[in-house]
């Protein structure tokens, strides 16, 4: 049998492509982002007693992949992006239905203009992400502490973020704590390719936040923000 599913949202993120998207939810805790509902899921009824909680699971849509399909195995960059294994064994962003879920903390409920909207941090959505469910998270039967993670069982390192004297003078306006924050910890996680780490690597990568284009290099265990160029919107 088919089944069709209709997405009751949508989100608004600084994360405006792929590339460099935290790979797992709160690993950049300063980011803010919108659930903008929709349809008939755009009604203060549907999200009554949901501030109750301090988090919820999103689950989503990689609507950016469902065309390219999807195969068994997969490469998960925690493996260093060489060893193959099965997808339902991974997070992979290519998968059967493209369905995605991720547990985000919950900021608060506003209702303007009609619009029900949905705020909440520690996203790891790429900006227009549809959302096709949202369900309180429950500690006493979500959090397994005694859980095993697999290759995946500890975060990531963090490397140290560095803002060249340009870079500084470019970021500027009411936002900048918040940008400069957020946009130390997308890099902080060291977004190059699996196959790029642990060698050297000279090469100038760009990632797209909020309206910036961001310039930087790395040179193990610190990243440097070379510059930071506003686009014209």
């Amino acid at each position: 049998m088919a089944y069709s599913i209709e997405p009751i949202g949508i989100v608004h993120s600084p994360y405006k492509e792929k590339f460099a998207v935290p790979r797992q939810p709160g690993l950049v805790p300063s980011a803010r982002c919108e659930v903008i509902l929709q349809g008939e899921a755009n009604s203060l009824e549907a999200v009554r007693g949901i501030e109750q909680f301090s988090h919820v699971w999103l689950l989503f849509l990689f609507d950016q992949n469902l065309k390219a399909g999807w195969r068994p195995t997969v490469r998960p960059p925690r493996l260093g992006g060489n060893e193959r294994i099965g997808v339902f064994a991974s997070r992979a962003t290519f998968r059967p239905n493209g369905i995605g879920m991720s547990a985000v903390k919950l900021k608060g409920v506003r209702h303007h203009n009609g619009q029900v909207i949905i705020d909440v941090g520690g996203t790891d959505l790429v900006d227009g992400t549809p959302i096709v469910d949202i369900k309180p998270y429950i500690p006493y039967s979500d959090s397994l502490p005694n859980a095993l993670g697999g290759f995946a069982s500890e975060q990531p390192p963090i490397f140290d973020v560095q803002f060249s004297e340009h870079a500084q003078q470019q970021l500027r306006g009411k936002q900048v704590d918040y940008h400069r924050a957020v946009i130390t910890e997308v890099l902080a996680q060291d977004p190059r390719p699996a196959y790029k780490k642990g060698k050297t690597d000279n090469k100038v990568y760009a990632v797209n936040l909020f309206n910036f284009n961001i310039h930087f290099m790395v040179t193990e265990p610190i990243v440097t923000v070379i510059s930071i160029d506003t686009i014209n919107q």
